[in-house]
């Protein structure tokens, strides 16, 4: 998908659904999740690594726009990219498809902290760089 650098596929499992077979709203939001820490582990060294220098990515905000339903046992794309990081926040912006159909389309906004005293504290450069540069194709 243009514009998103990163995607990932999940597949509709029992669990996230209702009895009629529908995805769960809340389901959504795991499928960010993911997206979100595959593209750390991808580009930034996961968030694990992010942890391990001291700091953390609270998530502030979320915000899901559903357009289509999703159904038990389908496989979804999850597109993120990583935008607008300012000081100690950023947001990643995902868009779901279905075999090129828009399902869902969403952000969630985050902010950085010490991981000790959960101050802010700004985005550091390594991580800028890591997250907000579209990566080159492979």
């Amino acid at each position: 998908m243009e514009g998103y650098p990163f995607s990932t596929e999940v597949k509709v499992r029992f669990a996230e659904t209702d009895a009629q077979g529908i995805a769960h709203h809340a389901s959504f939001l795991v499928w960010f999740e993911v997206a979100r820490v595959e593209y750390l582990e991808r580009y930034a060294g996961g968030y694990q690594s992010i942890r391990d220098r001291g700091l953390e990515a609270l998530t502030t905000e979320v915000h899901v726009r559903y357009l289509r339903a999703a159904y038990f046992d389908e496989r979804l794309t999850v597109w993120a990219r990583c935008v607008d990081v300012r000081g100690a926040r950023f947001r990643y912006e995902y868009r779901i498809t279905r075999e090129g159909e828009l399902v869902a389309d969403g952000h969630s906004l985050h902010a950085t902290v010490e991981r000790g005293t959960y101050r802010p504290t700004r985005v550091p450069d390594w991580l800028v760089e890591a997250v907000s540069t579209e990566p080159k194709e492979e």
